[in-house]
């Protein structure tokens, strides 16, 4: 499966959408087949303030628990409550349902670093 080439993508498998001044992060495929099941996930709330490459959340499979990044600096705007009770939207549909957070955005510089879609999926593709 493709990642969609409307985001990019960091080495620690979180994609960004960027729309406006509002950036929406999740996790790409290659990482929640990687993770295999998981059962929850911990977002920092609404107003958290954090630099780039910050952790700013964390996800538990029945493998390992693993952190969240964002390339870029911001503050958390929404969570995606649906996580709370149904983690496993992050296995069905990671590219949509299963968003992490959106964040209001104070610095981009840090998506220079990041790759599209059809270069990060070269170097980790999905099964």
């Amino acid at each position: 499966m493709a990642s969609p080439s409307d985001r990019v993508y960091s080495e620690s498998h979180e994609w960004h959408l960027v729309s406006g001044d509002v950036l929406t992060l999740g996790l790409t495929r290659y990482a929640v087949d990687t993770l295999t099941d998981i059962t929850y996930v911990q977002m920092k709330p609404a107003g958290f303030k954090f630099s780039a490459g910050q952790a700013i959340g964390e996800v538990e499979s029945v493998k390992t628990t693993s952190d969240i990044y964002c390339a870029c600096a911001g503050e958390v705007v929404e969570v995606n409550a649906a996580l709370a009770s149904d983690p496993g939207l992050l296995n069905s549909d990671p590219f949509g349902k299963g968003w992490l957070c959106k964040i209001k955005v104070s610095d981009t510089s840090g998506l220079k670093s990041c790759k599209p879609a059809a270069e990060y999926d070269k170097a980790h593709p999905a099964g």
